[in-house]
């Protein structure tokens, strides 16, 4: 004759498997945000690489910049422009421009057009990455930035880099150190104030002039590399907008 469970033992090996539960799952989940970092930095190399393509079939003249396009119809065409599509041609997957740490932000309610309500930046505006206004050619009256255009324009060609190994030139979107606690009146990076989500509580990828690319830890890191051919850091003061972050980034 078989002997049933006592329901003591029945609640024993319920409470183990929950202690169980509760040591693995956040494991589980730890491991699969860390796979999601790896693959946001592979797509960061990839787009790096695919930028110095670019430039060895353009005269090495860096892509037109484009920023957070929603309302294709600015343009003659009624399509989207974006740098991410200048580069299509040497990435071949728009996929690749979208992280999966991307998670949107609170804007995206708020947005016009395809990207009011958008899951991702990615989807939102092609792009889960941040091309540097200053590291990218600006064209008179197509280069545009939350839908219009741009009155004045200037090339950058890959040779006027003072140090291409420390100038970023595309970033992911969202850093976890432009929370507000860093920021509090939204000065220094402008994102805790109605735009920000926590995609990387670490920090994020970023891509630099020379193509290589690398995750970036802290605000330290964040405000010293460089945003312009010239040199500038991003923390440092500029003589009209506050910061050179702010008149690059």
């Amino acid at each position: 004759m078989k002997q049933a469970f006592t329901l003591i033992e029945l609640l024993v090996v319920i409470a183990i498997i929950a202690i169980l539960a509760a040591i693995l799952f956040p494991v589980f989940a730890q491991a699969k945000f860390a796979a999601k970092k790896t693959v946001d930095l592979s797509n960061a190399k990839e787009i790096g690489t695919a930028v110095k393509l670019y430039l060895g079939d353009s005269d090495d003249q860096m892509p037109i910049f484009y920023a957070y396009n929603s309302d294709p119809t600015i343009y003659a065409d009624g399509k989207h422009h974006g740098t991410e599509v200048l580069l299509l041609p040497y990435t071949k997957s728009q996929e690749l421009f979208k992280s999966p740490l991307d998670t949107g932000s609170p804007w995206l309610a708020q947005e016009v057009g395809a990207a009011k309500g958008a899951p991702s930046y990615w989807k939102a505006y092609g792009s889960s990455y941040r091309f540097g206004k200053c590291n990218f050619t600006l064209a008179v009256n197509e280069s545009s930035g939350n839908n219009s255009f741009y009155s004045n324009g200037w090339t950058v060609s890959d040779t006027q880099y003072s140090d291409p190994a420390n100038t970023r030139i595309i970033r992911l979107e969202m850093f976890g150190f432009f929370e507000k606690k860093n920021d509090p009146d939204c000065s220094r990076y402008g994102y805790d104030c109605g735009y920000f989500q926590n995609w990387d509580p670490s920090g994020g990828s970023m891509i630099f002039a020379d193509s290589h690319a690398k995750h970036i830890n802290g605000m330290g890191a964040f405000d010293n590399t460089l945003v312009d051919p010239d040199g500038h850091k991003s923390g440092d003061v500029h003589p009209t907008k506050g910061s050179w972050y702010w008149a690059c980034d």
